[in-house]
């Protein structure tokens, strides 16, 4: 009979230890799960496709996000499952700041958090000039189009973007946008321009964006050459003519000889009246805005002042005066 109630008395013991160790292990584990994690600094880490929890767990481990021992890795898949978002993480690029807890790395991992890229496409570049950038923007993935979009029909504007997202589809997404603004743009233009088409507003809005790298200037870049078109007046765009020499990049690299000014091209608009066939870069929304809404404006002429500007003028002989002033700051530079 002793020893009965000594071996209950043991087995209550027991009962009462393992419970104090259950409680114990499992506010340790809750403790830790909540707690800051090792991570000294903000880092990036890549869960690909199918990657199951014991990966994920892993991958964290190794990167320092969550503490590399047994024990640590344990309480994070236990963690995960007792959340009941285990099946719920998602793949991807991910950034977790410093000292991040497990249980704000699950979050991200469930919310599908992953970081955004940013890439800018300047205006004025040429359609092959925007496939070189794509071909070598950090992230994306897949080859470029096989076919290069026309020079007119992308976008500029920044686009943000995911890891792994495709080349081919941020073009679409370029022409696409282009389409839609460009659309919009000619709905609501003002009355009375000499623009025939939606089309003939990218060309035009493209010599704008070439003339001049002041954003404040489009407008006014844009009404002198809407005056000249509805005056009857050829453009005499240096850039046309360039583009015309070098259609890849619209760049000669040189200044313009007489030679050059007399070429024969269909984007010479010292020789050709109205506008060239087609854009020689694609304009961004700004240009396309200056030239389908237009200022008022009684300029037909500029030309460079020194400054990264243009001196505007309203007739031919002020103009003339503008030019002898650039010319001479051009020699005083030599």
């Amino acid at each position: 009979m002793r020893l009965i109630r000594r071996l209950l008395y043991i087995a209550i013991a027991l009962v009462f230890a393992g419970a104090i160790a259950a409680v114990s292990a499992w506010w340790w584990a809750d403790r830790t799960f909540h707690a800051p994690g090792p991570l000294a600094q903000e880092t990036t880490v890549v869960v690909p496709k199918g990657a199951g929890l014991a990966r994920i767990a892993a991958l964290l481990a190794d990167a320092g996000v969550i503490t590399a021992d047994q024990p640590h890795r344990l309480v994070f898949t236990l963690g995960v499952k007792q959340s009941g978002k285990a099946a719920s993480l998602h793949a991807g690029e991910y950034r977790f700041p410093a000292g991040a807890s497990m249980q704000e790395v699950l979050d991200l991992l469930a919310a599908g958090k992953v970081v955004v890229r940013s890439l800018t496409i300047a205006e004025g570049l040429t359609s092959p000039e925007v496939l070189a950038v794509l071909a070598t923007a950090e992230g994306l993935d897949g080859d470029l189009p096989a076919e290069t979009p026309p020079t007119g029909a992308l976008l500029p504007e920044t686009y943000h973007y995911t890891l792994g997202d495709r080349r081919e589809a941020m073009v679409r997404r370029m022409r696409d946008d282009m389409r839609k603004v460009l659309a919009d743009l000619w709905e609501t233009r003002a009355e009375g321009l000499p623009l025939k088409t939606p089309e003939e507003a990218v060309v035009l809005a493209s010599i704008v964006e070439k003339e001049t790298g002041v954003a404040a200037e489009r407008p006014r870049v844009a009404a002198v050459f809407l005056n000249r078109l509805r005056k009857g007046m050829r453009l005499q765009s240096d850039p046309t003519v360039i583009y015309g020499l070098d259609p890849e990049d619209g760049d000669l690299g040189r200044p313009l000889t007489r030679a050059d000014l007399e070429s024969d091209t269909p984007y010479n608009t010292y020789v050709i009246a109205g506008l060239p066939p087609r854009p020689i870069a694609n304009p961004g929304k700004a240009a396309l805005q200056a030239v389908l809404d237009p200022i008022e404006s009684d300029e037909y002429y500029f030309v460079a002042d020194g400054t990264g500007g243009h001196a505007f003028a309203r007739t031919l002989d002020e103009h003339n005066r503008n030019v002898a002033r650039w010319r001479r700051l051009q020699r005083s530079a030599e």
